[in-house]
């Protein structure tokens, strides 16, 4: 298991602006990455160095937008004005996880602008609603990874994250932290949040210095 992407939600009319600020803030050009016709969704991404990426997600005008847990919660974190919404891990077998959620994982997919689809496997994402500290988590059903669809420039150093109890209640904490790999996590006070939980921040080490996503 690694950490596989970060995403950041914006809405759909503040799409290309949200591209283009962080895009300039990382030195980094995003890519469009299509669109999730299961979820009602659409998707930009920019690369990163050790095969991650930063997604940036906003819902679309779609049926499936709200039908769909994933397209339910980007739409809903759009309507409070977007921002940080959630950080993904992936394995090379997601069915050991999926036995502990205790459910099947969902099978997933994005059609890119050049009309290839990106496929994988995902378990978690109900949880991530209610609960944005959690990550939730995918298998790479497709050979090709989004962070092969730009120069990385850009990689993460720290990840700030606003929860009281630091995930000590999912069974993941141990093995997720694990995971990290030279990626460092900074538990924060909700309070320090608009008294939300999940993402405050991330930091990244670019060419031009740190920069801070928040």
């Amino acid at each position: 298991m690694r950490l596989d992407h970060v995403s950041y939600v914006t809405s759909h009319d503040q799409l290309a602006d949200t591209v283009q600020r962080l895009g300039s803030r990382l030195g980094s050009t995003f890519v469009d990455g299509g669109i999730h016709p299961r979820f009602g969704t659409r998707n930009f991404t920019a690369s990163l160095k050790n095969g991650q990426y930063i997604e940036v997600v906003c819902p679309l005008d779609h049926p499936a937008t709200e039908q769909t847990p994933w397209g339910k919660a980007v739409s809903n974190k759009a309507n409070e004005g977007g921002g940080w919404f959630t950080w993904v891990f992936s394995t090379k077998d997601i069915a050991p996880i999926a036995s502990k959620f205790g459910r099947d994982a969902v099978e997933a997919h994005r059609t890119r602008p050049n009309g290839t689809d990106l496929k994988w496997k995902q378990i978690g994402v109900k949880e991530i609603a209610d609960t944005r500290e959690f990550p939730f988590f995918i298998q790479w059903l497709s050979a090709d990874h989004p962070s092969q669809d730009g120069t990385p420039l850009a990689e993460i150093e720290k990840i700030v994250i606003a929860d009281k109890d630091q995930l000590a209640g999912s069974w993941f904490k141990d093995e997720i932290l694990a995971s990290l790999g030279d990626v460092n996590i900074e538990w924060v006070e909700p309070s320090k949040n608009d008294d939300q939980s999940g993402i405050v921040a991330v930091h990244l080490s670019t060419p031009s210095g740190d920069v801070v996503l928040d």
